[in-house]
């Protein structure tokens, strides 16, 4: 019995042990990305060495791993909770919820950190399909919050919705710091407004203008060397992370040898700021265009987003998620972060101006602001994530739920 009962405590003091490891290593997951955590970085954060921590997990990778299977539980949990719920309005407004009460409390030094997934698409075999497997089981999870109701979507839809709902909910934790936590209920509210019942104050008003690429001004990709480098690293980055993407891996995309890199770029941290600049550039060209032309700013800002979609999913594209903003070095970050800023700032602006005008529902602007930011983010993985959907359905799938809601027909 007393054998028993000390096998027990040990067991709690390993599993103990073992889930402040993987809090700790969450934590530094979300700032360093997978490539760059390290165990001795996560062994300082939980007062161990890094041997210590090897009797727990092996390798980094093995880490790495648990932390995404960890985050993948806990949102799966609340998945499971929302779906008590009647009805895909309500079970989209309680997995919100639960989502707001799980950042409420790790603001407050309570419960583990979720970890953001972005850079699950690092992990190498056999971490990489052990995780992606329940990945997808999470996901499909989320589709059902959508059933029940009286809307009906087909395949590519339903995929293309659930994605721009998970990214909502996850990314809102990338500017929910600005607001003290006795606001969240108010900002949760006004987020789950504008997922399911979009910006028009006119349902169902959706005849966007795509603004053409020949009016932007862009160079020409087949003429420009250092277009090419942009798009290709563009690219990497948004596909293995700030980190993932080194000089090597962007030369072999290009089918050129690293010293034709360093021939076109100084070094990978201006070529990722440079990356940035062009996706700043585009944007803010796009916002002052639709503003420039006649009609409502609704009507302006569903340009936008349409624009800004099909270009994400064009030859040209994708533009760079903002979310590798992130690993930029610090005295990069400053300026890059500013001017993505005055982009979400604009945004708002053009919301102010939709409500004053009646286009526009009486929304938070800059909730709304931010959401835009997250959705256009999500159009450039539009094609990862509705396989089989051509590239044309985009604004279709993506902008039109974005500006109407995430139930509209």
């Amino acid at each position: 019995m007393v054998r028993d009962t000390a096998a027990a405590a040990s067991t709690a003091r390993y599993a103990k042990k073992r889930e402040a490891i993987v809090a700790a290593a969450t934590d530094v997951l979300n700032r360093q990305g997978v490539k760059g955590m390290t165990l001795a970085e996560v062994a300082a954060q939980v007062d161990l060495n890094t041997t210590s921590v090897t009797y727990y997990f092996r390798k980094k990778e093995d880490l790495a791993a648990a932390c995404f299977l960890a985050g993948i539980e806990r949102i799966t949990d609340m998945i499971r909770e929302a779906l008590r719920e009647n009805g895909p309005r309500a079970r989209i407004a309680k997995f919100t919820d639960l989502f707001f009460q799980r950042h409420a409390m790790r603001r407050g030094g309570e419960g583990a950190p979720l970890v953001q997934f972005l850079d699950i698409r690092t992990l190498e075999e056999p971490h990489l399909s052990i995780v992606n497997e329940a990945y997808a089981g999470m996901v499909r999870g989320a589709r059902d919050l959508f059933s029940g109701g009286d809307r009906l979507f087909d395949r590519n839809a339903l995929h293309a919705r659930t994605y721009l709902l998970l990214e909502h909910v996850f990314w809102s934790a990338s500017w929910l710091n600005r607001y003290d936590v006795e606001d969240y209920p108010r900002v949760r509210d006004r987020l789950i407004d504008v997922m399911l019942e979009g910006f028009s104050a006119h349902p169902g008003a959706w005849s966007p203008h795509i603004i053409g690429e020949d009016q932007l001004g862009l160079p020409e990709a087949r003429d420009t060397a250092r277009e090419t480098f942009l798009i290709a690293s563009t690219r990497l980055i948004n596909r293995l992370g700030y980190r993932g993407a080194s000089v090597e891996k962007i030369s072999a995309e290009l089918n050129v040898t690293k010293g034709s890199f360093y021939h076109h770029n100084e070094a990978k941290d201006e070529l990722v700021v440079a990356c940035f600049d062009r996706t700043h550039d585009l944007v803010r060209q796009v916002q002052h265009h639709a503003m420039a032309d006649a009609g409502s700013a609704y009507t302006h800002l569903a340009d936008v987003v349409a624009t800004l979609v099909q270009f994400q999913n064009s030859d040209r594209g994708p533009l760079l998620r903002t979310l590798a903003l992130g690993a930029l070095p610090e005295p990069m970050k400053a300026s890059v972060t500013e001017r993505s800023l005055r982009i979400t700032d604009r945004f708002g602006a053009m919301i102010a101006d939709g409500v004053t005008d009646g286009s526009i529902r009486a929304i938070d602007p800059a909730v709304g602001a931010h959401m835009l930011k997250i959705a256009l983010n999500a159009a450039a993985e539009f094609s990862a994530w509705v396989r089989g959907a051509d590239r044309a359905e985009a604004v279709a799938l993506m902008a039109k739920p974005t500006m109407l809601g995430l139930l509209c027909d």
